[in-house]
């Protein structure tokens, strides 16, 4: 039998933010995490290392700060 690959499956959600950086906290409440903070200045996109979710650049936005 051949082996298989996998893909990594999608993260659970994709956010568009205004700004190259920005805060996740999980969603806050019981389920929630720490809030942590993800640059989006690099590449115009970032992962939560909590919860996965992916937050892209709004087209548009500015990538580089002031």
């Amino acid at each position: 039998m051949a082996p298989t690959t996998q893909a990594a499956p999608p993260p659970p959600e994709t956010i568009e933010a205004d700004t190259a950086t920005v805060a996740c906290d999980g969603g806050g409440g019981a389920l929630g995490h720490p809030r942590v903070y993800i640059d989006l200045s690099r590449d115009g996109s970032g992962e939560c290392g909590y919860c996965d979710r992916k937050f892209v650049l709004r087209k548009g936005a500015r990538a580089a700060g002031h």
